[in-house]
Parts: structure tokens; sequence; C-alpha cells
């Protein structure tokens, strides 16, 4: 069974077509990166992988359920971390993670939730106010309610906004352990060198398109560039010239 199956997706805006035909297949345990410039479809998709949005047209699946027709049993296999800074501000951190295992119908989840606090460096932040975090801090916690019910496939995008140095090192190690218990993780980031560090495949958009699939070296080899960030560039100067 596959992790994602994205078949043909299609998704306009007005006269704007986010995605073009995306069709794209994750193997379960694989770490994932989504890349391509500002407007290119990564957000649009990721929408429609979790059910925010409908496509107009194709299939998608998370680990074998439709995300249409199984909505509920697709949304609980997916733990995503959007690129907005989304929460509640009535609540505390604890309360925060506390409420999103609830939304899964977990119960007595606080084991889990200390430890992901305590991986994210938010321990002793578990009784502050949300409203009262760093934007750093926030996009930590984001992180968290996507881990806190245990899902088999990760979402992340643009987890690594916003985070100093320390809390990266952290996050990377934290995600690097997720892969290690056979999870899923679909990232995309504008940071290349983390991009290449952990991804075992990539996929680049352009214009609701794939320009490219497979591994970071298929693309060095493919745009005859000696590094990842000089492919990219090459990608986008090609492409815009």
């Amino acid at each position: 069974m596959l992790a994602l199956s994205i078949k043909d997706v299609r998704k306009s805006y007005g006269k704007v077509q986010a995605l073009d035909g995306v069709s794209f297949d994750i193997k379960q345990g694989e770490f994932f990166g989504l890349l391509g410039p500002n407007g290119a479809g990564k957000t649009t998709l990721i929408s429609t992988m979790a059910g925010l949005s409908r496509p107009d047209s194709g299939k998608i699946e998370v680990m074998g359920h439709d995300v249409e027709k199984d909505f509920r049993i697709a949304r609980r296999q997916l733990g995503v971390v959007p690129q907005e800074l989304v929460f509640d501000p009535f609540f505390t951190v604890r309360e925060t993670l506390r409420f999103q295992s609830g939304y899964f119908g977990l119960r007595n989840n606080d084991d889990w939730i200390d430890e992901i606090m305590a991986n994210l460096d938010l321990t002793n932040k578990a009784d502050s106010n949300m409203r009262s975090l760093s934007g750093g801090m926030k996009r930590r916690v984001l992180v968290a309610q996507a881990l806190v019910h245990r899902p088999p496939v990760i979402i992340l995008d643009e987890p690594t906004s916003g985070l100093d140095p320390i809390s990266l090192i952290r996050f990377k190690d934290l995600i690097q352990a997720e892969k290690a218990k056979g999870k899923t993780i679909l990232i995309t980031s504008h940071i290349m060198s983390f991009v290449e560090e952990v991804s075992d495949e990539i996929v680049f958009l352009l214009e609701g398109k794939i320009y490219f699939k497979g591994t970071i070296n298929e693309l060095k080899t493919k745009t005859n560039q000696p590094d990842f960030e000089r492919a990219i560039a090459s990608i986008l100067t090609e492409n815009h010239a």
C-alpha cells in the first residue's frame, strides 16, 4: 500500500490553473520533498491532500483511503503543519494538544504530549497561553499538533519558518526519529540544505505541473549542476528567462 497516491489532480481558481494534472506516488516510510517557487501549487496540493480543498478532478488516496469518499478515515492518517500560524488564543500549549488529541478520539495521551513538548523544547511553556508565545514557538506547537495523534503520514508546509538554529536542530532530530518509526513525511521548505539532507526523493512543481520527480542526484544530473541549490536555480532561470 502506498502512503500517498495523487492521480491527475487539477484545481483552478477562476482563470488561474493552480494544479494542472499532477500525478505521483509516495511509498510508506519515505521522506519526500515537495518543492517549487511561490505560486507553483504546493500549498494548494497540500490542501487537497488534507481535504481542506476539493480538486476539480483527479483522485488522492492516503494510506489507501480516498480523501473525498473516506474523508474521516483518510484525515486520521494525516498530521498536517500548515504554512499559516493558526491557533486558538484562549488555550495553553498543553490544553491545545489535549484538545487536538480529543479531536481524534484519543484520551489519556499526556505521556506522548509530554514527550513531544520535550522534543520541541516546549515543556517550560506547557501552561503558557498560546497568544503569549513567539512566532517560532507557535510554529513548534503546530508541529506538536500534527504529531499528537500519531499519524502514519506527516505533511509539513514550511515548518522551519521562524525557527532559530537550535529549534531547527531539535525539529530535524524529531522528524528523523518519526521517520525511523516508519512514518512517511512530506515537506515543503525553501531551505535547500535542509531538504537535501533529509529527502529520499523530491517533486518539483512549476505553474501547477510536475517539472521533475526523482532523487536529488538525478536532478543534479538532469540540470548538469554540481550541487542542489545550483540545480534549483538553473530550473528557475531556465523557466523565467
